[in-house]
Protein backbone atom coordinates (compact mmCIF):
# COMPACT_ATOMS: atom_id res chain seq x y z
CA UNK A 1 0.00 0.00 0.00
CA UNK A 2 1.32 2.86 -1.18
CA UNK A 3 0.04 6.98 -0.38
CA UNK A 4 -0.75 9.00 -2.83
CA UNK A 5 0.32 12.48 -1.48
CA UNK A 6 3.69 13.31 -0.73
CA UNK A 7 4.52 13.98 3.11
CA UNK A 8 8.08 15.14 4.76
CA UNK A 9 10.19 12.62 6.49
CA UNK A 10 9.11 14.53 9.63
CA UNK A 11 6.06 14.28 9.27
CA UNK A 12 5.94 10.66 8.11
CA UNK A 13 8.09 10.34 11.76
CA UNK A 14 5.49 11.97 13.94
CA UNK A 15 2.90 9.37 12.40
CA UNK A 16 1.71 6.40 14.94
CA UNK A 17 3.09 2.93 14.09
CA UNK A 18 1.19 0.70 11.97
CA UNK A 19 1.21 -3.04 11.75
CA UNK A 20 2.85 -3.94 9.54
CA UNK A 21 5.34 -1.58 9.44
CA UNK A 22 5.66 1.75 6.78
CA UNK A 23 7.99 2.91 5.21
CA UNK A 24 9.14 6.38 4.04
CA UNK A 25 10.81 6.35 0.74
CA UNK A 26 11.13 9.16 -1.90
CA UNK A 27 8.29 11.30 0.09
CA UNK A 28 5.94 8.25 -0.03
CA UNK A 29 4.69 6.09 2.28
CA UNK A 30 5.06 2.62 1.59
CA UNK A 31 3.10 -0.38 4.15
CA UNK A 32 4.87 -3.37 4.16
CA UNK A 33 3.00 -6.48 3.30
CA UNK A 34 2.14 -8.65 6.03
CA UNK A 35 5.20 -11.70 6.53
CA UNK A 36 4.04 -15.38 5.59
CA UNK A 37 5.38 -18.41 6.47
CA UNK A 38 8.30 -18.71 4.61
CA UNK A 39 9.22 -14.92 5.02
CA UNK A 40 8.79 -15.70 8.95
CA UNK A 41 11.01 -18.84 9.23
CA UNK A 42 13.68 -17.52 7.31
CA UNK A 43 13.71 -14.09 8.89
CA UNK A 44 13.58 -15.51 12.17
CA UNK A 45 16.52 -18.35 11.40
CA UNK A 46 18.48 -15.43 9.80
CA UNK A 47 18.42 -13.29 13.18
CA UNK A 48 19.31 -15.95 15.32
CA UNK A 49 22.37 -17.44 13.20
CA UNK A 50 23.66 -13.51 13.27
CA UNK A 51 23.04 -13.20 16.99
CA UNK A 52 24.56 -16.84 18.05
CA UNK A 53 27.82 -15.61 16.68
CA UNK A 54 27.76 -11.92 16.79
CA UNK A 55 26.18 -10.77 19.75
CA UNK A 56 28.64 -14.25 21.49
CA UNK A 57 31.37 -12.37 20.08
CA UNK A 58 30.35 -8.55 20.44
CA UNK A 59 31.28 -8.40 16.80
CA UNK A 60 27.29 -7.56 15.20
CA UNK A 61 23.41 -7.22 16.23
CA UNK A 62 21.10 -7.99 14.15
CA UNK A 63 17.50 -7.35 14.41
CA UNK A 64 14.15 -8.25 12.72
CA UNK A 65 12.20 -5.89 11.25
CA UNK A 66 13.88 -2.47 12.87
CA UNK A 67 12.74 1.13 11.36
CA UNK A 68 16.66 3.14 10.27
CA UNK A 69 16.20 6.27 9.12
CA UNK A 70 19.23 7.55 6.95
CA UNK A 71 19.61 9.59 3.86
CA UNK A 72 16.28 10.84 3.65
CA UNK A 73 14.26 7.92 4.08
CA UNK A 74 12.70 5.19 6.91
CA UNK A 75 13.26 2.04 5.39
CA UNK A 76 11.99 -1.21 7.63
CA UNK A 77 14.68 -4.26 6.43
CA UNK A 78 13.60 -7.92 7.53
CA UNK A 79 16.92 -7.80 8.93
CA UNK A 80 18.91 -5.50 9.97
CA UNK A 81 22.61 -5.76 11.20
CA UNK A 82 25.02 -4.08 12.45
CA UNK A 83 28.49 -4.19 13.77
CA UNK A 84 29.11 -4.29 17.76
CA UNK A 85 30.89 -0.43 17.41
CA UNK A 86 27.84 0.75 15.84
CA UNK A 87 25.37 0.28 17.65
CA UNK A 88 24.13 3.29 19.48
CA UNK A 89 23.85 1.60 22.80
CA UNK A 90 22.37 3.94 25.77
CA UNK A 91 24.61 5.30 28.68
CA UNK A 92 22.59 2.25 30.43
CA UNK A 93 24.20 -0.45 27.76
CA UNK A 94 20.70 -0.89 26.41
CA UNK A 95 19.42 -0.44 22.83
CA UNK A 96 17.86 2.61 21.83
CA UNK A 97 14.27 2.70 20.38
CA UNK A 98 15.81 4.66 17.28
CA UNK A 99 18.36 3.62 14.56
CA UNK A 100 19.38 7.05 12.93
CA UNK A 101 21.75 5.36 10.88
CA UNK A 102 22.55 3.14 7.78
CA UNK A 103 22.63 -0.73 8.46
CA UNK A 104 25.76 -2.48 7.65
CA UNK A 105 24.48 -5.29 6.33
CA UNK A 106 20.37 -5.40 4.81
CA UNK A 107 18.30 -8.51 4.59
CA UNK A 108 15.21 -8.31 2.60
CA UNK A 109 13.09 -11.83 1.77
CA UNK A 110 11.12 -11.66 -0.97
CA UNK A 111 7.30 -11.85 -0.57
CA UNK A 112 4.78 -13.01 -3.54
CA UNK A 113 3.48 -9.76 -3.03
CA UNK A 114 6.13 -7.78 -3.43
CA UNK A 115 7.96 -5.66 -5.99
CA UNK A 116 11.70 -7.04 -6.56
CA UNK A 117 12.60 -3.71 -7.88
CA UNK A 118 11.30 -1.77 -5.06
CA UNK A 119 13.51 -3.97 -2.64
CA UNK A 120 16.44 -3.94 -4.68
CA UNK A 121 15.89 0.15 -4.85
CA UNK A 122 16.32 0.04 -0.56
CA UNK A 123 19.13 -2.57 -0.86
CA UNK A 124 20.73 -0.02 -3.54
CA UNK A 125 19.97 3.06 -1.23
CA UNK A 126 21.38 0.98 1.81
CA UNK A 127 24.60 0.39 -0.36
CA UNK A 128 25.35 3.95 -1.43
CA UNK A 129 24.72 5.47 2.30
CA UNK A 130 27.53 3.29 3.19
CA UNK A 131 25.80 0.06 4.01
CA UNK A 132 28.45 -2.97 3.61
CA UNK A 133 25.65 -6.04 2.35
CA UNK A 134 23.05 -6.31 0.81
CA UNK A 135 20.80 -9.39 0.44
CA UNK A 136 17.93 -9.72 -1.28
CA UNK A 137 16.55 -13.37 -0.10
CA UNK A 138 14.11 -15.15 -2.79
CA UNK A 139 13.06 -18.20 -1.34
CA UNK A 140 11.00 -19.25 -4.43
CA UNK A 141 14.11 -19.63 -6.62
CA UNK A 142 16.49 -20.50 -3.72
CA UNK A 143 18.51 -17.55 -4.76
CA UNK A 144 20.45 -14.80 -2.99
CA UNK A 145 21.13 -11.64 -4.73
CA UNK A 146 23.88 -10.01 -3.15
CA UNK A 147 24.81 -6.33 -3.36
CA UNK A 148 28.15 -5.08 -2.27
CA UNK A 149 29.90 -1.72 -2.80
CA UNK A 150 31.54 -0.65 -5.97
CA UNK A 151 30.33 -4.12 -7.51
CA UNK A 152 27.63 -5.72 -9.77
CA UNK A 153 25.07 -7.47 -7.69
CA UNK A 154 25.54 -11.13 -8.09
CA UNK A 155 23.05 -14.17 -7.83
CA UNK A 156 24.22 -16.96 -5.77
CA UNK A 157 22.46 -20.21 -5.63
CA UNK A 158 23.24 -23.80 -4.33
CA UNK A 159 26.89 -24.36 -2.09
CA UNK A 160 27.33 -21.05 -3.33
CA UNK A 161 29.62 -19.25 0.07
CA UNK A 162 27.06 -15.63 0.72
CA UNK A 163 29.25 -12.71 1.31
CA UNK A 164 28.36 -10.92 4.63
CA UNK A 165 30.02 -8.90 7.14
CA UNK A 166 33.76 -9.68 7.23
CA UNK A 167 34.05 -9.24 11.23
CA UNK A 168 30.99 -11.67 11.66
CA UNK A 169 32.33 -15.40 12.41
CA UNK A 170 29.59 -16.87 10.07
CA UNK A 171 30.06 -18.74 7.00
CA UNK A 172 26.50 -19.52 5.09
CA UNK A 173 25.95 -21.31 1.62
CA UNK A 174 22.73 -20.41 -0.31
CA UNK A 175 21.49 -24.28 0.33
CA UNK A 176 22.01 -23.28 4.13
CA UNK A 177 19.71 -20.40 4.38
CA UNK A 178 16.92 -22.23 2.51
CA UNK A 179 17.55 -25.68 4.33
CA UNK A 180 16.06 -23.49 6.76
CA UNK A 181 12.78 -23.97 5.43
CA UNK A 182 12.44 -27.90 5.91
CA UNK A 183 11.58 -28.90 9.12
CA UNK A 184 12.37 -31.80 10.71
CA UNK A 185 9.12 -33.42 12.06
CA UNK A 186 9.25 -36.65 14.38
Amino acid sequence: MTSATTISLESFLALPETKPASEYIDGQIIQKPMPKGRHSRLQGALVTAINHVGEAGQTALAFPELRCTFGGRAIVPDVAVFLWERVPFTDEDEVPDDFLLVPDWAIEILSPEQSPTKLIDKLVHCIRQGGQVGWLVDAEERAVTVFLPGQLPTVLKADETLPMLSALPLALTANEVFGWLQVRRR
